[in-house]
């Protein structure tokens, strides 16, 4: 008996199948999926390999399979690993590694103390930096190399699981540390993340009537065991998530299982205390801030067959749950179901094709879908459900705009208008909280010498740095460099620097200054770095009664809060002004989801919306929370200008330290291009390379290719094609990447 095996290697020359002989011992043992050790290489250094086929004999193996491990995969997933290979253009084992359980061994500490505190390592720089230096040798030592592999996957391991796991002394972590490519967080130590949650059971509520037509829908295909694609359109406060639970219960009573995607990490603790409230300790959660330990608990649990609800973010789609029932996505338009780390897959390609083998419903929910779901359900792909009214009958906030260059006009240079400070002096006086939605953290974007002209910018990449004033420092927030604040000009020597531009640091130092008696608190980036951070402080917003609390995009999806009466979007504008398509898309999801965290119960809500293009169609159709209104427009300028949903965008992104090889590899890219889809011509449209818009980061060079064309089997393999021979002609120091229908086209 020979096996065919996938190489644990993100290398692009091992991306193929090896064959290796079975020993007799274990040919009734092996199956598709099984993770193996196998000899590997001139030597006979034992590498780790995943079962990918099982055939009588092959010319090409001279080796055995050393020993079969625990916690493999199964022949579905192995299916799935190769379909997703093929359709995302990666590696086989970048696929397989998505859905291995937490850490490569099974003896990750059963015994641990609970609630102690102990050092948890994370990595200190960039993968790709990472890689680099392992490649040209800057790192040597074989045990260093096994703990970063490690931590690239599985970032913010407890330092005693690390030196089991990578099979190391704590000496070899700590060189690590002394050279900056780790560093130590003392953290507390939790292995089970219910442990100290006491959620007063709930029982189900009355539907009402649209909530209870949607549920009959969905149901039907829960009971008849089949497949098939809902979008439920709610307007924000319509008890979406109550149709979800009782769904779910459905799902249980057949003695199914239930996949619930989120978002964002820091809706789940939301969302799972709805659940604990509704079904008990039946449910595993997955995101990437849980410990190393209380993922591999939860993979463990779910392959039992103990938990029945999977609750997480995007990667929570690869858990190892069976006889799925139904598989919901919360908030399914936004941008952080699709992964833009390799493979670049979407987590509603991968929910379809699971749905479709379980014969289970697939849910999609939102109050502003994606404008591609939503022409789907015109076109019949998915059904259309509706909710138009809240819940709890409450009305949908109120909602003004605020002209800034009538505020500059008066003279009011602040970040606040002078009608939003005194809705917020009125909320202030009747004890109701406030949302200010901002969506740029730190203090200001850019610094600005107002004599020459010079302008701060990061040494790695042609982007400004960001001012963050309680550290006083420069940060770049694409490749994490820092430096101190200047104060003087390196160029002309002047002391005349100017910080323009604001986040929310500086909105929360302003509001301080306004109103010197309110309690603040800040939800963005720089404020939710430690374990359980999105949790506590929206814990304390709601439970101290914080007047106001201040965020980025953290703030605005999904979240409840009863006193909430008040919302300030600071710069509406934000999101309109990035090179893309989708600017008008996603400036009226945001607006319309921040607008719905105001008035959410039987208060008056109201939202003020602070812009300087308060005639952009984004925002006067967010201002009438009118979704109908907005697709219309943006579905017909869609339409002339021949974007998703009428093709797809498949961009070509060459990267490399020196300008040249960038050139040199994209003119080759396009040419290849254009002989390959040379038969097709006439549907697909090919733009010559240029560079990106954000043309160096991270020190290296950036251009792309972008091709429109629509996105099939036929593609699939041209580019493929294209891929194969670029990796045959071995240019080491360019980095070739695929994405379609990329969410940054920057």
């Amino acid at each position: 008996m020979v096996v065919g095996v996938i190489i644990n290697s993100t290398a692009k020359v091992l991306n193929k199948v090896f064959d290796y002989f079975v020993p007799e011992k274990l040919e009734k043992l092996i199956k598709i999926g099984d993770r193996i050790k196998i000899p590997f290489g001139k030597g006979e250094a034992l590498k780790e390999g995943f079962v990918f086929e099982i055939k009588e004999e092959s010319k090409f193996a001279n080796k055995y399979v050393y020993s079969i491990e625990k916690d493999g995969l199964s022949e579905e997933r192995m299916i799935l690993a190769k379909l997703m290979a093929r359709m995302y253009f990666c590696n086989i084992f970048d696929c397989i590694k998505l859905m291995l359980p937490p850490g490569t061994t099974t003896n990750i500490i059963e015994n641990r103390v609970k609630d102690k505190v102990g050092n948890f390592v994370y990595l200190n720089k960039d993968v790709e930096d990472i890689e680099e230096d392992i490649e040209n040798g800057t790192i040597k030592s074989p045990k260093q190399i096994r703990v970063l592999e490690f931590l690239k996957e599985n970032d913010g391991v407890f330092i005693s699981d690390l030196e089991i796991i990578a099979d190391v002394s704590r000496a070899i972590i700590k060189t690590l540390e002394k050279n900056n490519y780790v560093y130590l967080a003392e953290e507390s130590i939790e292995r089970n993340p219910f442990a100290l949650k006491e959620v007063p059971r709930d029982s189900k509520l009355e539907l009402t009537y649209e909530q209870q037509i949607a549920f009959n829908e969905v149901n039907k295909k829960i009971e008849n065991s089949k497949f098939d694609e809902f979008l439920l359109y709610g307007v924000t406060g319509s008890g979406k998530t109550e149709v979800y639970l009782q769904l779910i219960e459905s799902a249980l009573k057949k003695e199914k299982t239930a996949i619930m995607l989120v978002p964002e990490i820091s809706l789940t603790p939301q969302m799972v205390n709805r659940f604990l409230a509704r079904f008990g300790n039946c449910i595993s959660v997955l995101h990437s801030k849980l410990s190393i330990g209380e993922r591999y608990d939860a993979f463990q649990k779910i392959k039992k067959g103990e938990s029945k609800i999977i609750i997480g973010a995007r990667s929570a789609i690869f858990a190892p749950t069976e006889n799925v029932g139904i598989l919901i996505i919360d908030e399914e338009h936004d941008m952080s179901y699709k992964s833009d780390m390799t493979p670049k897959y979407n987590a509603k390609d991968i929910a379809r094709y699971i749905c479709k083998k379980n014969n289970a419903p697939l849910l999609l929910g939102s109050a502003t879908p994606d404008v591609n779901t939503f022409h789907n359900t015109e076109t019949g792909k998915i059904k259309l459900l509706k909710l138009t009214k809240r819940a709890n009958n409450s009305n949908l906030p109120s909602v003004e705009i605020v002209d800034l260059r009538e505020e500059l006009a008066k003279g009011n240079k602040s970040m606040i208008s002078e009608r939003l400070k005194n809705y917020i002096e009125e909320n202030i006086k009747n004890k109701r909280q406030t949302i200010l939605f901002l969506n740029r953290r730190g203090f200001s974007t850019f610094v600005m010498c107002r004599d020459c002209g010079f302008t701060a910018k990061c040494k790695n990449c042609n982007i400004t740095l960001t001012y963050h004033k309680n550290r006083n420092k420069l940060k770049c927030h694409y490749c994490g460099f820092e430096t101190n604040n200047i104060t003087t000009c390196p160029v002309c020597k002047s002391k005349n620097i100017k910080y323009f531009g604001a986040g929310t640091q500086k909105l929360e130092e302003e509001i301080k200054k306004i109103f010197p008696e309110v309690t603040t608190i800040r939800m963005d980036v720089d404020t939710v770095t430690k374990k359980n951070s999105h949790e506590q402080i929206l814990e304390k917003f709601k439970n101290e009664n914080i007047d106001i609390l201040i965020g980025t995009q953290m703030v605005v999806k999904g979240h409840h809060f009863p006193n909430v009466t008040l919302v300030g979007v600071i710069a509406a504008d934000s999101s309109l002004n990035i090179e893309d398509y989708r600017a008008g898309e996603r400036t009226f999801q945001i607006l319309t989801q921040v607008a719905g965290r105001a008035g959410r119960e039987n208060l008056p809500g109201k939202v003020v919306v602070q812009t300087y293009n308060k005639d952009n169609y984004s925002i006067e159709y967010a201002k009438k929370q009118n979704y109908d209104l907005f697709y219309r427009s943006e579905i017909i300028m869609r339409k002339t200008l021949n974007y998703p949903p009428f093709c797809d965008i498949i961009q070509f992104s060459i990267n490399a330290k020196t300008e040249i090889e960038v050139i040199k590899v994209s003119k080759y890219i396009y040419a290849e291009l254009k002989k390959e889809f040379k038969s097709i011509k006439n549907n697909v449209i090919i733009y010559e390379p240029v560079p990106a818009p954000i043309d160096r980061i991270k020190n290296k060079y950036r251009w792309r290719i972008l091709l429109k064309c629509r996105f099939n089997n036929n593609i699939i393999n041209m580019i493929n094609n294209i891929i194969e021979e670029y990796y045959k002609k071995n240019y080491k120091n360019v980095r070739l990447i695929v994405d379609v229908n990329p969410n940054n086209m920057m």
